[in-house]
């Protein structure tokens, strides 16, 4: 009866060990991710070029969801630490709460990018804004600040007005030569706020993916730890009954 509680004592030791590493080796890779996740949507708000386009296009809550990810990467990397103390020490009570963390974590980090999603992505809240400010600037290119913002964007992205050349057609105003491409002369037919709409994306596209790879991480380290809790609290079941 001793040898076989023995046995499954050390098989017990054995697979809290293996649960409690593999925990602790998802964390770290965790708290790389969020790193990395810190590093590109710190990059993004910094870049000078990328927020000054979008200061002049009005269209600066794009860096909503970027402010969201970027909160939520630190608490995350924070959270990660935790994680790897809480399956080190092997406390239940530690363990509970980075579940709980990873739950409210995994919530916070899809939501955030669901709201970066929302202002960067194709048929999203950042078209309308796009679209007033390009139409506006089409309206007054007589004036040298907006004829000097169409150029800018125009011969960057290679588009032409808000959705098209017939904006400034319909206002009776030549195309401008910024309209045109280099090589053929012939002009883009494509209008600004779609092209815009899809750099912005192409520049959140590897934010939100980190994003939803830290979110998958954190339902594993969470179910893991749920495992690691049910595994300790039954070495500590039986290591009370051994005492009786």
């Amino acid at each position: 009866m001793g040898i076989g509680y023995g046995a499954a004592d050390e098989q017990l030791e054995k697979q809290i060990g293996c649960v409690k590493y593999t925990l602790f080796c998802f964390n770290i890779v965790a708290w790389m991710i969020s790193t990395a996740l810190f590093a590109l949507t710190v990059w993004l708000r910094a870049e000078p070029g990328f927020n000054d386009w979008l200061r002049i296009l009005e269209a600066q809550s794009f860096y909503i969801g970027v402010y969201v990810l970027i909160a939520i990467s630190i608490i995350m990397m924070a959270i990660s630490f935790l994680g790897c103390l809480s399956a080190l020490m092997e406390n239940t009570l530690a363990l509970f709460v980075f579940i709980g963390t990873q739950i409210l974590g995994f919530i916070a980090t899809v939501a955030g990018s669901a709201i970066l999603m929302q202002y960067s992505t194709n048929d999203s809240s950042l078209q309308p804004l796009l679209n007033v400010s390009l139409r506006r600037f089409v309206s007054t290119s007589e004036y040298t600040y907006s004829n000097y913002v169409l150029t800018m964007i125009q011969e960057n992205i290679g588009c032409c007005g808000a959705s098209g050349p017939w904006d400034y057609l319909d206002l009776r105003q030549p195309l401008p030569s910024s309209c045109r491409d280099t090589v053929s002369g012939n002009a883009f037919f494509s209008g600004c706020v779609d092209e815009l709409t899809w750099f912005f994306e192409g520049k959140t596209s590897w934010i939100v993916a980190l994003a939803m790879v830290m979110a998958m991480l954190s339902v594993i380290c969470g179910v893991m730890s749920f495992i690691l809790v049910q595994a300790v609290k039954k070495e500590e079941e039986q290591a009370s009954n051994y005492r009786r």
